[in-house]
């Protein structure tokens, strides 16, 4: 039997990766975790984790105007954008010696550098070559800016929007997506003139087109210039900022544009083909239920896969690989029914088939919306209004999807997460108590057939 470093080669710290490998060396492997940036991935250095953060400060400004509705003044009030970076990195750094501390704990051996994989059983680092008996690649994602732009070079993504000296004037996003929406949403409500370019017809393509209409609705009314069917043709330096022109001829400037177009597995230089590895035309690292590549020593958990993209699917599918492939089990991660968030202004939660999916999968489908002003709202003055939807089998009663637009809808959405990934039906829902006065009693209080 050929004898190994390691039973298990972990590339990428961030939390798929971390997680299986704490799990793996709980079950008595022996496991190394490469990071050649900082421990935490996306999520924890530049992703969920400080953008909720950036989104929790941006909400205040409309607090303070919302309080004046309630009783209080709000007079003398500032902000300071260094002051709130300095925080958030501070925050970041404490997560990420914590996920070291969880590693290190468990057994797990860290060792910072880039790894390459050479063959199935080799990677390398540097000089140095090691070798596993199996190897999981945890890459994650990175983010997308297209080259062929004129001017590329003058974006910024995410990256470093966490991180900018100071705040634009304006800033000009370019994207659709929920990275591009919540980021509109925080440069906004810091004080920045914001401005979203998409190429489609509507932000946010994928999610429920009810939900997309009304958060256009709502995000046009705190101010954020949407533009859609656009695209950007050049970008070209303006003093200290930009000057954007876009294929319809139609120019602007602003202090920065961002670049959120998506992101791509990070595969590039990793030496997938090296180690025989699949991978899909878009990147992707090709995998079967198991997590298992084309090479059958060889996983892939997270983004890298490009199955779905959310850290607690990450983390699951890093749990299910070391429980399956070191502790005995048989674990095939459920990919359906997956509760998510958007934390645009106001925010998205969202489980189960949009309107659009359910009409195309089944006979007959039942839609109960409430459109309504949140009570927070009634004294505030704001014009802000909640959605509310289900969709609902016609035959089966079963509760399809669960589509929030407003206060607390991420909350919500892992609470609905359960009730719909049990097979809920709509009776299920009529028979519980409402909690009054919430919002979330809309959810068991509508009996009316949307008929619109």
């Amino acid at each position: 039997m050929t004898a190994y470093d390691y039973d298990l080669f972990v590339i990428g710290a961030g939390s798929g990766g971390v997680r299986a490998a704490r799990v793996a060396a709980r079950h008595g492997a022996k496991v190394a975790v490469a990071e050649e940036y900082r421990v935490g991935g996306t999520c924890v250095i530049r992703g969920c984790v400080p953008k909720k953060l950036l989104v929790y400060a941006s909400k205040y400004a409309e607090e303070f105007e919302d309080a004046v509705g309630f009783g209080w003044t709000s007079e003398k009030v500032s902000f300071d954008w260094q002051k709130l970076i300095a925080n958030k990195d501070e925050e970041i750094e404490r997560l990420s010696r914590a996920y070291i501390r969880n590693l290190e704990s468990a057994g797990a051996e860290l060792i910072m550098g880039r790894a390459v994989l050479e063959d199935r059983h080799t990677i390398r680092l540097g000089d140095r070559r090691i070798s596993a008996r199996i190897i999981l690649i945890a890459t994650g994602a990175t983010s997308f800016v297209p080259r062929h732009l004129p001017g590329h070079e003058l974006a910024i993504t995410s990256n470093e929007a966490f991180n900018l000296e100071r705040l634009p004037s304006r800033i000009c996003i370019v994207g659709g997506g929920y990275i591009a929406v919540e980021f509109a949403g925080i440069f906004s409500g810091l004080g920045v003139e914001t401005i979203l370019i998409y190429r489609g017809e509507k932000i946010l393509r994928g999610f429920d087109e009810d939900l997309r209409d009304h958060l256009s609705t709502e995000m046009r009314k705190k101010g954020i210039e949407i533009r859609t069917k656009a695209d950007v043709a050049r970008i070209e330096r303006s003093g200290d900022g930009v000057r954007v022109t876009l294929e319809d001829g139609a120019g602007f400037g602003a202090g920065q544009i961002m670049f959120a177009t998506g992101r791509i597995p990070n595969v590039m230089g990793l030496g997938l083909e090296a180690a025989g590895v699949e991978a899909t035309p878009h990147y992707a690292v090709k995998v079967d239920g198991y997590s298992r590549s084309s090479v059958d020593n060889i996983y892939a958990v997270g983004d890298v896969t490009n199955r779905v993209n959310l850290t607690p699917v990450a983390i699951r599918e890093g749990q299910a690989f070391a429980d399956t492939v070191f502790g005995g089990k048989d674990i095939r991660v459920d990919h359906a029914n997956v509760p998510s968030a958007v934390f645009s202004q106001p925010e998205i939660g969202t489980v189960g088939l949009t309107e659009e999916l359910a009409r195309q999968g089944f006979r007959s489908v039942d839609i109960y919306k409430a459109n309504f002003k949140p009570m927070q709202h009634t004294l505030s003055g704001r014009d802000e209004r909640m959605l509310m939807k289900l969709v609902v089998d016609r035959d089966s009663d079963r509760v399809l999807g669960c589509h929030i637009c407003g206060p607390g809808a991420g909350e919500m959405a892992q609470l609905l997460g359960i009730a719909v990934k049990m097979g809920a039906t709509k009776a299920d829902f009529d028979a519980t108590m409402a909690v009054h006065p919430t919002a979330a009693e809309e959810l068991v209080t509508m009996r009316d057939k949307w008929s619109g």
